[in-house]
């Protein structure tokens, strides 16, 4: 199996030949942002988000843009809600609230580019999405215990090895680990190069001498191995000699954290989640850490110092008369009332 699971084709909704259909018209908006240079995750996302609302007024036989109402709409933002996925869970509100905004961009479009005259989504209201926090950050004895878990004697397993000691020390996306080119990193200068990150941004970060040593171990012992000619310069490879798919990096992470069994669950995002908070915890000034992890705005770095709390945890230790346990307290359970 290559790199990961190719996305299946989606069988057509609607009428596709309807020049006022919504389908045809779907097609004219991701073109748009296709020649607008939108990332190909971005056009991806709003493909499958607008696809699903075309399916679902194609049940009720409302296949025009012109045909669909506000209240058609706000049915639909009811579906969502009462939606069960298959192992019975309900969609996420960050899940319904996507959904929802690409509708309304979809829309948005529609009314400026003349394709209608009224845009039955400009009031919908959207969900309130939770600013969850990171239900489990590793500590540095629980990242070394996942990183020891590769077998390093086979070429799998010291590629593995590498690319958990990379994810800890750079926090970069699982989709940069999975683009990472061997001349994107400067062992001299100790960097490494992002190419076309989220939002197509560059970047530059900072990598340790440890991951660095790791790599140098892989790009000379294990990748030989796996290489298939041509070879692109890819830094990790899968069983063929293709790419890693996100997906697929996911899978393989997740198992090695199972199997440190450390009670902790995740993947690429918990050495993310990690990275972040053991850097703020070390003294890190945020605007460091927001370069480092690619934030566009500094409020989604901040969300990370609710969970950095040392020296919140030091001054508590320190100021609250109950923060130590100096003397042993006993509590008879059977003195007399």
């Amino acid at each position: 199996m290559p790199g990961g699971r190719e996305k299946q084709p989606r069988a057509p909704v609607g009428d596709t030949t309807d020049p006022h259909g919504m389908p045809v018209l779907l097609a004219l908006y991701l073109e748009r942002m296709r020649v607008k240079n939108y990332a190909a995750g971005t056009i991806e996302q709003a493909d499958d988000y607008v696809h699903h609302f075309i399916g679902w007024c194609a049940e009720r036989s409302v296949t025009r843009a012109a045909e669909v109402t506000k209240p058609m709409i706000d049915r639909y933002q009811r579906a969502l809600f009462y939606h069960r996925r298959a192992n019975g869970h309900a969609l996420s509100f960050r899940t319904q609230y996507l959904m929802l905004t690409w509708v309304k961009q979809f829309f948005r479009w529609l009314v400026r580019e003349n394709h209608i005259l009224y845009n039955p989504a400009s009031e919908i209201e959207l969900p309130r999405v939770e600013r969850r926090l990171p239900k489990y950050v590793l500590t540095a004895n629980e990242a070394d215990r996942i990183l020891a878990q590769p077998d390093i004697a086979t070429p799998f397993g010291l590629r593995d090895r590498a690319m958990l000691e990379v994810l800890y020390s750079t926090g970069m996306r699982r989709s940069e680990l999975a683009h990472l080119s061997i001349y994107d990193v400067d062992p001299e200068r100790g960097i490494v190069f992002i190419r076309q990150g989220k939002g197509k941004k560059d970047r530059v970060i900072p990598i340790g001498d440890r991951a660095l040593a790791w790599l140098q171990k892989y790009l000379d012992e294990a990748r030989p191995q796996l290489v298939a000619e041509p070879d692109d310069g890819l830094m990790f490879l899968a069983y063929t000699g293709q790419p890693f798919s996100p997906d697929l990096l996911t899978r393989w992470v997740a198992g090695y954290v199972d199997a440190a069994n450390i009670g902790k669950r995740g993947s690429c995002h918990l050495f993310r989640h990690s990275v972040a908070t053991l850097m703020l915890e070390g003294g890190a000034d945020i605007r460091y850490v927001q370069e480092m992890l690619g934030h566009a705005s500094i409020e989604t770095t901040q969300f990370y110092t609710k969970v950095s709390i040392r020296q919140l945890k030091a001054i508590h230790t320190a100021t609250h008369p109950a923060a130590k346990l100096e003397r042993s307290v006993v509590i008879d359970d059977d003195h007399d009332h």
